[in-house]
């Protein structure tokens, strides 16, 4: 028998008939608005339940539920979308119904625009910053400077003016059931701002046309780039759910190498950051890519806050952070894990708790192939925590934290200062997930 949280989901993602009983009893999963019609669930409206998870703490996460119809926007270009956000200063609730596949590297006019477009100007191109920044000739002692890495951050600032979109307070984002709603080579920034939602969208093709080369980041420098799908920085009640995150159509196994080390055009999927609080991500499908998911951007971001709830999301083809945590209390619970390289993304490890973070992980399920151990799939630096239940690889329950830290020198601690209890639709056992969040997760599922 299903349950309860998986029937649930299924009403949120079908078109009912809904009777005032339904309502009261489905108050777990989130509020049901009605329509004119009075004969289906309004997704627009929808916020999120209560209990569930982290962002339902306090004020709870509505988003911009209240709009009235002059805020009530359906987009399906750029231009569209910039001025249904309109500023990001603007606390006027507002929903907008995301209609099609939105290419955010488009000018106002609908015209496509490529990485040579952003270039235009500016003086820089990729063989002059390779020359010029030679580890055998410019050394690896210094990050790069001049000319060239002055002409590089400033091609970067343009494709930057185009393709991050600020999304302002109490607003809603959500797909348009049936039209492969999504945005596509764009960065959702939402910076300290209250109140947002962020439901049914396909984020695909997130990509930093100018990488900044950095030799002082390991022992042999990386390639680093700018923009995340979506990320958070400063940002409270946040519910990000039923979205797709992924790298396609360029995945990292087409990037090339300079300097010996891969030119990295993606950086994170869904990042939350910059003492971001009170968040709840729920069934996502993040999918290749490596990068997947910071919470706390530093070992001092910021304590008492990155409080994040992650239940009932997939990941698939993802090499490291699903996610990597920092500071914060941090629930995950429910989730599906597939570790099984995927187009080329070789798994890492999946949770890393650092910088004393206190990490929940509950009743998840991990799909491990026999190339792959056990002890692999958590990671930490010695402070962290991961206070572990329930939790079943291959179908067994695993004690994941005793199994790092038998095969490592840094242990996780295995108590945790807190105790979750925001946690509606919690299931008491993980043995139903690879199958029952198939094909209840990511975008489009909703109706």
């Amino acid at each position: 028998m299903a349950s309860a949280s998986h029937r649930r989901s299924l009403r949120t993602r079908r078109t009912l008939v809904v009777s005032a009983a339904v309502l009261a009893a489905g108050a777990g999963a989130g509020v049901f608005v009605m329509n004119a019609n009075a004969d289906a669930v309004d997704l627009y409206h929808q916020t999120l339940g209560a209990k569930d998870g982290w962002a339902s703490s306090g004020t709870g996460t509505t988003g911009g539920a209240k709009a009235d119809s002059a805020h009530t926007f359906t987009v399906s270009t750029r231009a569209q979308l910039v001025k249904a956000l309109g500023s990001a200063s603007d606390t006027t609730p507002r929903i907008i119904k995301v209609k099609g596949t939105i290419d955010a590297n488009t000018d106002d006019a609908g015209k496509k625009l490529t990485c040579a477009d952003y270039a235009s100007g500016t003086g820089y191109s990729l063989a002059a910053y390779l020359k010029a920044y030679d580890p055998a000739t410019y050394g690896r002692s210094k990050l790069p400077s001049g000319t060239q890495e002055t002409a590089r951050a400033a091609a970067q600032t343009k494709q930057a003016k185009n393709i991050v979109f600020r999304v302002p307070a109490n607003t809603t984002l959500v797909g348009v059931p049936g039209t492969k709603a999504g945005i596509t080579g764009g960065m959702l920034q939402i910076q300290n701002v209250d109140n947002v939602v962020v439901r049914n969208l396909t984020f695909a093709a997130t990509e930093d046309c100018f990488p900044q080369w950095d030799p002082t980041d390991g022992d042999d420098g990386n390639w680093n780039s700018n923009y995340d799908s979506v990320t958070l920085r400063g940002a409270t009640h946040v519910w990000a759910d039923h979205n797709t995150f992924t790298d396609a159509p360029h995945l990292d196994s087409a990037n090339p190498k300079y300097f010996g080390r891969e030119y990295q055009i993606h950086d994170g999927s869904l990042d939350i950051t910059k003492g971001s609080d009170l968040v709840t991500v729920s069934r996502n499908q993040f999918t290749n890519h490596d990068k997947t998911m910071l919470i706390g951007s530093s070992d001092t971001d910021s304590t008492g806050k990155l409080r994040v709830s992650i239940h009932h999301n997939v990941w698939k083809g993802i090499v490291q952070r699903a996610p990597l945590a920092r500071i914060g209390q941090i629930h995950i619970y429910n989730n599906y894990y597939d570790v099984t390289t995927l187009n080329g993304y070789a798994p890492q490890y999946s949770i890393n708790s650092r910088a004393k973070a206190q990490v929940v992980a509950q009743n998840n399920y991990w799909n491990v192939p026999s190339t792959v151990k056990v002890a692999k799939l958590l990671s930490g630096d010695g402070t962290g925590s991961i206070a572990g239940t329930g939790n079943l690889v291959n179908g067994t329950t695993t004690d994941l934290v005793a199994a790092y830290n038998a095969a490592s020198s840094k242990d996780l601690k295995t108590t945790v200062n807190w105790t979750p209890t925001l946690t509606a639709g919690l299931e008491s056992s993980a043995k139903s997930l690879p199958t029952s969040l198939a094909t209840t997760t990511g975008a489009g599922v909703l109706k």
